[in-house]
């Protein structure tokens, strides 16, 4: 199987708390409280979703709004 390029769509939840409490995250920039998007390699969505889920935990706050394959 040839690995694909997917895009997985990103934002963390407890920097966008702290923004709306009017107060910033300890360890990540207030940026994160918006959506990045991040190029992911992978054979199928499946592993995309598990490089994303790894890279970036929920337990750290991170949101995985989506992972899609690229065209």
């Amino acid at each position: 199987m040839m690995p694909k390029n997917f895009e997985a769509a990103v934002f963390n939840q407890e920097v966008l708390q702290a923004l709306q409490d009017g107060e910033h995250h300890k360890h990540l920039n207030d940026e994160w409280a918006d959506t990045h998007y991040f190029e992911i390699v992978a054979e199928t969505i499946e592993e995309a979703w598990s490089i994303a889920k790894r890279k970036y935990r929920a337990d750290r706050g991170f949101v995985i709004k989506a992972v899609e394959l690229m065209e």
